[in-house]
């Protein structure tokens, strides 16, 4: 009987993941902006979320899994980090609604946003979260996030207006 119940809970958890990955990766990748580093976000997200599952509840698995991998990244960023990437070609992590160069340079622009404006950003605009859910996943008020919202696209417009102006010098 336990291992029956194991398996549902594995087929379960595997059939979220499958549908959870390719926003959770997005998301992980515009937060950090290094594809190799949002894969291990989000293995470590899954991974922690596996071990949770059997008190996660299945409307709220996504949003469980979204907060450990915020909140990972928030960890990543406290740690040093000894590693030295190697250049590899990158695979593209993000739909195919926009294109290669415009991908690089939104990644490029919201890595020079401080750290809680690029993670309103993204919650709120590439992962389609509500106000609310932002704000629950970041650990601000509603009115944090609008604010945090409002400064980080305003220097959002800044930065491309400005990086705009460089390319066209060259």
């Amino acid at each position: 009987m336990r291992e029956s119940i194991q398996k549902e809970r594995d087929a379960s958890f595997t059939s979220f993941m499958r549908g959870a990955q390719p926003s959770l990766l997005r998301t992980a990748y515009f937060l950090c902006g290094d594809p190799d580093l949002a894969r291990e976000l989000v293995q470590d997200a899954l991974v922690r979320t596996y071990l949770a599952w059997p008190k996660v509840r299945q409307e709220t698995a996504l949003a469980y899994a979204r907060r450990i991998l915020v909140n990972g990244r928030a960890d990543h960023g406290r740690r040093v980090r000894r590693e030295v990437p190697s250049p590899v070609l990158r695979e593209v992590l993000v739909e195919a609604d926009t294109s290669h160069v415009e991908r690089e340079q939104l990644v490029g622009l919201l890595a020079q946003l401080p750290e809680q404006q690029r993670k309103v950003i993204v919650l709120r605009y590439c992962a389609d979260l509500s106000e609310r859910q932002t704000a629950d996943l970041v650990g601000l008020s509603v009115g944090g996030v609008k604010s945090a919202a409002s400064r980080g696209l305003a220097a959002l417009r800044q930065l491309a207006i400005s990086s705009e102006g460089r390319v066209h010098e060259h």
